[in-house]
């Protein structure tokens, strides 16, 4: 017999960019791998992962995550010099790299980063491309937010 596979759970998420879904509108979402060092992955595994004012850069055919900030741990080595906030390399399909850059190259898009997440044993990172929101956009969007919450409370008390 073969070994059942356990349900996923909540429990895969590392960090969330919540900015981004208020900031920008989410046109397309891709998955990339992360490169990072072994005092990382144990940061992340202890939760230590933020995504706040994170953005992607497309340098000569390579995706880079900047802004990332990984706080490292006290138990990591002593020769290792740890930089939280160092660029990242992500994996991606060239096709998907040269989408990207091509997107980024219009006027009021760009791409960020939406989650880390684990994936088996991998961190992955989903990454979007967006267009910036208009004030009142922003103003829509928390006004139809509001008026789900009061529906769901009416909803809620009969």
């Amino acid at each position: 017999m073969g070994k059942k596979k356990k349900p996923q759970q909540g429990g895969n998420l590392i960090a969330q960019n919540k900015k981004a879904r208020h900031e920008y509108h989410i046109e397309e979402a891709f998955e990339a791998g992360l490169v990072l060092a072994g005092w990382e992955v144990k940061a992340l595994r202890a939760g230590k992962g933020q995504l706040t004012d994170t953005y992607i850069v497309i340098k000569n055919g390579e995706a880079w995550l900047l802004g990332c900030h990984i706080h490292p741990l006290e138990t990591v080595n002593t020769h290792a010099v740890a930089d939280p906030q160092r660029t990242r390399k992500l994996l991606l399909h060239k096709k998907q790299i040269a989408r990207i850059f091509s997107r980024t190259q219009d006027k009021g898009h760009t791409c960020v980063p939406i989650k880390l997440y684990w994936k088996n044993a991998v961190v992955k990172c989903e990454i979007a491309l967006v267009e910036g929101k208009k004030m009142h956009d922003k103003r829509a969007t928390e006004k139809d937010r509001d008026w789900n919450r009061q529906k769901a409370r009416i909803l809620r008390d009969r």
